[in-house]
């Protein structure tokens, strides 16, 4: 596949990707202690960070997704968030993760952690790829971290430019001209 040429670096290497998603997903695991999970996917970014993790983790799970909109194809949030595709799985009284690419502002993932938290589940954690604390405007904490970082804009490894680049194995960051 050919790409137009970006300026980029790699931030975090596949090896370091792969090791770290592994190690998540134990965490995850141990922490469910036999209890089913269902695992909230976050689209589109997270496809690929979600089907890694549940790849390597050790328990009864069910995988659902929810599509949120607050991008567009700018490199900054809109500051408005929806939902275009919400859960078709049941979370009343289930246990419940949030799989999420990056929490940037933390304006999307505040948003629906508090969206599910209305269809009252048993518990709710959050479980982020990359959490970035150059721009966080809204006070989350993800019980679950891949990777934190302060700045850049980011791609590769699910997360896009364009909605483009979800498909390199490495995360990137792109070089300021």
């Amino acid at each position: 596949m050919i790409y137009p040429k970006i300026e980029s670096r790699t931030l975090f290497s596949r090896t370091e990707i792969a090791e770290r998603v592994s190690a998540l997903a134990k965490q995850i695991s141990d922490d469910a202690q036999g209890e089913e999970l269902v695992l909230v996917g976050v689209l589109n970014g997270a496809f690929i960070f979600l089907a890694d993790l549940v790849r390597a983790m050790e328990a009864v799970i069910t995988v659902d997704f929810v599509r949120l909109a607050s991008y567009g194809t700018e490199m900054t949030t809109s500051g408005e968030v929806k939902i275009t595709k919400d859960l078709e799985v049941d979370i009343c009284g289930k246990h419940v993760v949030i799989v999420e690419d990056i929490c940037d502002t933390g304006r999307s993932v505040k948003f629906l952690y508090d969206h599910l938290k209305m269809q009252d589940p048993a518990s709710l954690k959050l479980c982020v790829l990359l959490w970035k604390h150059e721009r966080e405007q809204f006070s989350i904490r993800p019980d679950y971290v891949g990777f934190e970082f302060e700045k850049g804009f980011i791609l590769g490894y699910g997360l896009d430019y364009h909605e483009q680049y979800r498909n390199l194995p490495d995360i990137l960051v792109l070089e300021e001209p």
